[in-house]
C-alpha cells in the first residue's frame, strides 16, 4: 500500500519516541491473518515496524536480529532499532533491495542471487550455539509429529498415489523419526524462503529478513520449502545454493531432505483436495511424483 494507513495510538506513539516526526505509515503487511508490517517514514528516514503475532515469535525476532548481527555481514541483515516487549513491536532499519518472489531475475542473476543464500545460510548455521536439551526435545517432538501427519494422508489420499509414491510416504512415517537423531542440530532461520530474502541488483547483495521463526532444528528442514517448490524443477539452483553452502549433504541429510519434501508434497495434495485448491493440487502431484521418481 502507499496510502496513510492508521495504527495503534500506542503503537504510533512507541514509533514516535524511536522515530521522532513520523509523516507516513504505508502498511505492507503479507496476504494472510497474523501479518501486521508498516513502513513508516519522518522526512527522508525511514523504518520497518512489525507487531509479532505471539510472545514466543515476538522472542525468537529479537533473538533472531540479534544472531543475524552476530553471523551475517552488516549489509546482510536489517538492524534492530528498538523493541517493546509489551507491544510485542519491533522497528528495524530498511533492508535495500527488493523481494526475491517472483522477482524476474535473467539465469545468470538468478543463480547467483541462489549461491548467495547459500552462503549466507552456511554462515548463519556455523554461529550456532548449542541446542539446550528442550529444543531437541522440541526437534524429536515435531518429527513425531511429521511423521504421524504423513501417515495420516496416506489414509486419507492413499488411493490418488501410485504405488511408488504410496511406498515413499510410508518410508516418511517410518524413517523420519529415527533419520532426525542422526543428523546435525543447527540455529534455523526457520523460514528460508524467496520472500524473505532481498535482492539488491546495483550492489549485488542479498539480504535476509523475518526471524520470527528462528530456533534450533535440523539444518534440513530449512531445505524443504525450496525443494519442494523450486528445486523439483530447477535443479540448477540447488546445485547453484549448495555451491554457497560450501558441502553438499551428507547421506542422512539428504534422506532426511527427501523424505521431508515428501510429507510436504501429501500434505499440499491432502489440503487441496479438501480445498478443492488446484494449485495446492497440482503443486503436491508434482512434488510426489518427482520425489518417488528420484527414489527409484
Amino acid at each position: 500500500m502507499t496510502q496513510n494507513t492508521p495504527i495503534s495510538s500506542d503503537l504510533r506513539r512507541w514509533v514516535n519516541e524511536n522515530l521522532a516526526g513520523v509523516d507516513l505509515v504505508a502498511d505492507v503487511s503479507w496476504p494472510k491473518a497474523k501479518s501486521q508490517v508498516w513502513r513508516v517514514s519522518a522526512g527522508d528516514q525511514a523504518a520497518y515496524v512489525k507487531i509479532s503475532p505471539s510472545a514466543l515469535d515476538y522472542q525468537r525476532e529479537i533473538t533472531g536480529y540479534q544472531h543475524a548481527k552476530y553471523a551475517l555481514d552488516p549489509d546482510g541483515a536489517p538492524q534492530l532499532l528498538a523493541a517493546d516487549p509489551g507491544l510485542q513491536a519491533i522497528l528495524s532499519s530498511p533492508q535495500p533491495g527488493l523481494v526475491v518472489r517472483d522477482l524476474p531475475l535473467d539465469l545468470q542473476d538468478e543463480q547467483r542471487v541462489y549461491e548467495l543464500a547459500g552462503r549466507s545460510l552456511r554462515r548463519w548455521h556455523d554461529a550456532s550455539a548449542s541446542a539446550p536439551d528442550r529444543e531437541r526435545d522440541a526437534i524429536g517432538a515435531s518429527m513425531a509429529q511429521q511423521a504421524d501427519e504423513a501417515a495420516a494422508c496416506l489414509d486419507s489420499v492413499g488411493d490418488q498415489l501410485d504405488a511408488a509414491q504410496r511406498a515413499l510416504v510410508r518410508c516418511v512415517a517410518d524413517e523420519l523419526p529415527q533419520l532426525g537423531h542422526q543428523v546435525p542440530v543447527v540455529y534455523r532461520h526457520g523460514d528460508f524462503a524467496t520472500r524473505n530474502w532481498l535482492w539488491d541488483s546495483p550492489s549485488g547483495i542479498l539480504g535476509l529478513i523475518d526471524f520470527e521463526m528462528a530456533a534450533h532444528g535440523l539444518a534440513a528442514e530449512e531445505y524443504t520449502w525450496l525443494y519442494a517448490a523450486v528445486w523439483v524443477e530447477r535443479p540448477d539452483l540447488k546445485t547453484a545454493f549448495f555451491d554457497g553452502y560450501g558441502r553438499p549433504l551428507n547421506a542422512e541429510e539428504d534422506r532426511l531432505l527427501h523424505l521431508l519434501t515428501t510429507r510436504l508434497g501429501v500434505s499440499y495434495l491432502n489440503s487441496g483436495l479438501i480445498k478443492n485448491d488446484s494449485v495446492l493440487i497440482d503443486r503436491g502431484r508434482l512434488v510426489l511424483a518427482r520425489m518417488a521418481d528420484q527414489d527409484q
